[in-house]
């Protein structure tokens, strides 16, 4: 493992590198975690600081590049909102204001440069935001690939604790895995991960590069992370910010709670933590909690059929007539207008029979 120390002078991030071998083959796939904090409450910012990590990493002949939890919109860490059981504070409704100003539209213009980014740095992208639906805020992963196109989106199906007060759920419409160049990438968000019937709808649609940004800096987070390449026969790759206090803005406008005193700018609030995990449940690269790093290793694709020889958790390992699975793939909307599709097909007739 090879550890660049940054410079005085606009430091890079600190990239954390562990190569299997100098020349990439055909089923070689180099990929990047980033561990690194939002510029909160500065959406513009932290593109800004997305663009220059992307290029870092792609320096290092990064392929693929995973970003943390919420990266776009930012994780807050410490707030309540206001809330107590029965009540929402004026401050609280106004921090969710704010949070939801920073929060992004998708599609719109910051997914636009997103998957611009992906291909100037010709990378395929997964990068964590705060999608932004009307008033309602989900957690959400967002997919790129090398020609700049924006492939689609992992809503959070499960939010954990406090964030079910600011972030919506999301449905079975967005589990999506895309048979890339470079693997089959899927994404599942922080404790979702820890839900075994989500897991195995991944491995069902044939997930070969899991990526699982998060906010759990704890190292209970590395046995799962590891159980989850055993299980699922997959490549891991979770990305986690590392934050400090003085990342975050300052009291009285932002108040950090469960901690007891406030802490100083300098405690850390988030280490990180984040980590390369092959299909044997082998360390490839992390996990690191000194700072913010670009961690990278080589996937060596190979790897997964031979674990699947062992354990295929969907095929041959399987028993479908005792335990099966049902996923209900389709979009949970709210409100559907009858009268619009009734309208729809009268139209349809018209065209058909004008007479």
């Amino acid at each position: 493992m090879a550890l660049v120390p940054s410079s005085s002078v606009d430091p890079p991030i600190i990239p954390e590198v562990e190569m299997n071998g100098s020349d990439l083959g055909a089923s070689t796939v180099r990929a990047t975690v980033v561990q690194a904090s939002t510029v909160f409450y500065d959406t513009p910012a932290t593109l800004d600081k997305a663009e220059r990590l992307l290029a870092e990493a792609a320096s290092y002949g990064s392929q693929l590049v995973v970003f943390p939890e919420a990266f776009i919109g930012g994780y807050p860490r410490g707030s309540t909102f206001g809330v107590t059981l029965g009540n929402r504070s004026v401050k609280g409704k106004e921090e969710f204001r704010k949070y939801h100003a920073s929060a992004i539209d998708v599609p719109g213009p910051e997914v636009d440069r997103l998957a611009s980014l992906a291909g100037k740095y010709k990378v395929f992208l997964v990068m964590g935001a705060i999608e932004r639906a009307g008033y309602t805020l989900y957690c959400t992963v967002l997919f790129f690939d090398p020609q700049g196109q924006f492939l689609g989106k992992h809503r959070k199906l499960m939010p954990t604790g406090l964030e079910r007060i600011i972030w919506g759920f999301g449905d079975g419409s967005t589990i999506p895995v895309y048979d890339t160049p470079v693997g089959k990438i899927g994404s599942l968000i922080c404790w979702e991960n820890r839900m075994p019937l989500l897991r195995t709808a991944l491995y069902a649609k044939g997930v070969e590069i899991y990526c699982a940004p998060t906010a759990d800096a704890r190292e209970t987070w590395q046995a799962s992370m590891t159980h989850i390449a055993l299980e699922g026969g997959c490549f891991v790759l979770s990305a986690n910010q590392f934050c400090r206090r003085k990342d975050y803005p300052s009291p009285p406008d932002y108040i950090f709670s469960g901690l007891g005193e406030e802490p100083s700018p300098e405690t850390v609030v988030c280490k990180g933590g984040s980590v390369i995990i092959s299909p044997s449940g082998t360390v490839l690269a992390g996990p690191n909690y000194e700072g913010e790093a670009l961690i990278s290793a080589d996937l060596d694709l190979g790897e997964i059929v031979r674990a699947k020889f062992d354990f295929d958790v969907v095929g041959h390992y399987s028993r479908p007539d005792v335990l099966s699975l049902t996923v209900r793939d389709h979009p949970q909307d709210p409100v559907l207008f009858t009268s619009a599709s009734k309208t729809e097909s009268s139209e349809k007739q018209l065209v058909m029979n004008p007479f």
